[in-house]
């Protein structure tokens, strides 16, 4: 209930008078049944603005830090983002990646739509970096399309670092449903699931008209913080990527 309340009366209704959110490709989201909605992810808003353009109640998968504060700060980011549909997934321990996997199964096997952000974290610099496969995994194991959403310009809104919002236009854009059944029964094949990611990430950049960069986003983020980001291979674990940034 909270959801619904936040959307049409709380929240929604001033991120619709001062963002004016333009949206394309809503008939492409079905209107029941499980999907899996994959976006790029530019900005912490991007988790508010498509629920706010879609019909039917979306969860995504968010990391626990959000849900675990404590005192008054704690109890509120608990409720709002309970409210706005996330699901806490804790991505520090070994079983992170089984664990999100398992949850967004959960979801989908409810007849619910899952937001998945196949980058695994936001985008250091507006850029679209390499999808991990735990989306592709999620799709064969569920049975269930994946629909690609592009986020346009919410980075624009609250660049890294920023702390005061700017009030602008941002766009959604829905394309197609991938339909990936052709590889039924294959999803402990690495090399199908690389495929099938990569062909999100193509959909991905051909709707956000948005460059590729074929290394993952953490990658590019531990690199760019002079940290060492260890073989490239460790970056592809599975689900983990599911938890937003």
């Amino acid at each position: 209930m909270l959801y619904w309340l936040l959307k049409y009366v709380l929240l929604g209704p001033l991120l619709r008078l001062l963002y004016r959110p333009q949206v394309s490709g809503l008939e492409n989201i079905p209107e029941t049944g499980p999907a899996i909605l994959a976006s790029n992810h530019l900005s912490f808003s991007d988790s508010f603005f498509l629920p706010l353009v879609c019909p039917r109640r979306i969860t995504f998968l968010a990391k626990a830090e959000y849900f675990n504060g404590r005192g008054f700060k704690g109890w509120f980011s608990r409720m709002f983002f309970t409210g706005v549909g996330q699901v806490p997934i804790d991505r520090s321990g070994a079983s992170a990646a089984e664990d999100a996997l398992n949850t967004g199964l959960r979801i989908l096997g409810q007849g619910d739509l899952l937001g998945i952000y196949p980058e695994g974290t936001r985008s250091p610099d507006g850029r679209l970096y390499r999808g991990k496969t735990g989306v592709a995994r999620m799709a064969l194991e569920a049975g269930v399309p994946v629909i690609p959403v592009a986020m346009i310009d919410t980075e624009k809104i609250q660049p890294i670092g920023s702390k005061v919002p700017r009030i602008m236009r941002v766009g959604i854009r829905i394309g197609a449903p991938l339909d990936f059944s052709r590889y039924e029964g294959m999803e402990n094949d690495r090399f199908v699931l690389r495929s099938m990611a990569d062909e999100i990430m193509y959909e991905l950049m051909d709707l956000s008209g948005r460059e590729y960069v074929d290394m993952y986003a953490a990658r590019a983020k531990a690199i760019a913080a002079g940290a060492n980001p260890g073989p490239p291979e460790a970056d592809d674990l599975g689900a983990q990527q599911a938890a937003a940034a």
